[in-house]
């Protein structure tokens, strides 16, 4: 039999509306203490919904080299590069040969790309013409510029890829890391998601597509999975970034295990008429790609973006997955207080989930208050729960359809 070698995570980088860094990150999960508020980032008066989950107090100088040009970049790569360094500091690892093998495969999920940079060019052509564009647009405003510009400060041992399977990306593109280190292509690998869509056109089209509507209530409570009175997700932005190594080579460095990455598995809805549907799929393939038996699950960290049919067509599958056993596994929500950064939800729900296993502790499902009959299950509402995880699942879904799950393990020794 080939060796499969198996993938653990020792640095973790975050840039979230609700915190930046683990433990501001953590601290808001556990007293559901929102970073959902009123846009701020542009004029959005006009709009109907005018809310929204910025990533607060971010400044890319902070993070990024000078001679980079930091301001020039758009602003999911500023957080995408960002979030690296801080998950390479966190891992304990320099940017040099011996800390970073050859190759370093670099796997940035995306979903809505550069808006900022795209909307920006086009309102400075309408305004200048031809000549009026900037000569760094182009380069700025690629998919693949997050993953280049990481893999351009390591040098020549990186491998970039970019990953853009609507909201399931990060989640996406840490698999795809995650299988190069199991085959043995790689011993290292940096991974994630980061998503920026909070511009002008960008929202303004979120909400003509029914995405997200108005709120005029407090933009804390806007957000409310699995609550009988949802009405929609709310938009936000941010970055999760991770260090994937080999069990053996992180062992062998004495590096902090934060958990093991086991199982992947994502589907297509297989009718459009069956909302949701790949949710079912993606659970059982990841399940049996990590061998692990369904009564083995502690804890499921659910994509629930607050969505009044998706929430319940989750909350289904999952009973369609584990049978009677699902009234008895905690099920909860985090877009409540981070709302749905797209790429990057995958990975919030990684380090959620890290965190979960480090303190033994659930996050809660914020803002639930009115029981929906169709989520009935065990919610975690109002605060977080001591429990025992020691194996979790995860779960994304996209537009489009594409759904993706994620099994992990604590790491304990």
């Amino acid at each position: 039999m080939i060796k499969r070698n198996r993938v653990v995570i020792t640095g973790i980088g975050i840039l979230a509306p609700n915190g930046i860094g683990l433990e501001a990150f953590w601290d808001s999960l556990l007293t559901s203490r929102s970073g959902i508020g009123p846009i701020t980032l542009f004029d959005a008066s006009n709009l109907k919904s005018g809310i929204a989950g910025e990533v607060k107090g971010f400044d890319p100088h902070d993070y990024i080299e000078p001679e980079l040009k930091p301001r020039r970049m758009a602003r999911h790569t500023q957080f995408a590069y960002a979030a690296t360094m801080m998950a390479l500091q966190d891992a304990g690892l320099e940017i040099n040969e011996s800390d970073l093998p050859s190759p370093t495969p670099v796997v940035v999920g995306v979903s809505t790309s550069a808006m900022d940079i795209i909307e920006r060019s086009i309102s400075e052509f309408d305004r200048k013409g031809f000549n009026g564009m900037s000569p760094t647009a182009i380069a700025a405003l690629k998919p693949q510029a997050p993953a280049n510009a990481i893999a351009d400060r390591i040098g020549v041992r990186a491998h970039s890829a970019t990953v853009s399977s609507a909201c399931p990306s990060g989640l996406d593109a840490v698999a795809s890391a995650v299988s190069s280190i199991r085959s043995g292509e790689a011993e290292l690998a940096i991974a994630g998601g980061a998503d920026a869509p909070l511009t002008p056109h960008t929202v303004a089209a979120f909400i003509a597509s029914g995405l997200t509507v108005p709120h005029n209530g407090e933009p804390s409570q806007a957000s409310k999975p699995f609550d009988l009175s949802r009405e929609s997700g709310v938009l936000a932005e941010g970055a999760g970034m991770f260090i994937l190594e080999n069990l053996e080579r992180a062992e062998a460095r004495g590096a902090h295990i934060y958990l093991e990455i086991t199982g992947y598995g994502t589907q297509r809805d297989p009718d459009p008429s069956h909302y949701g549907a790949g949710l079912r799929d993606s659970m059982e393939l990841a399940l049996a790609n990590a061998q692990c038996a369904k009564d083995q699950i502690d804890y499921i960290s659910a994509y629930g973006p607050g969505d009044p049919v998706l929430d319940a067509a989750e909350i289904q599958f999952i009973k369609e997955v584990f049978g009677k056993r699902a009234y008895s596994i905690p099920v909860s929500s985090i877009k409540g207080v981070t709302g749905n950064p797209l790429a990057a939800s995958g990975p919030l729900q990684i380090i959620a989930c890290a965190l979960a296993m480090r303190d033994q502790l659930i996050p809660p499902t914020a803002n639930y208050r009115l029981p929906d009959p169709d989520c009935d299950l065990d919610v975690v509402p109002t605060r977080p729960r001591k429990a025992r995880v020691n194996r979790a699942l995860l779960n994304v879904r996209g537009l489009g359809g594409s759904a993706s799950s994620l099994v992990m393990y604590r790491v304990v020794g």
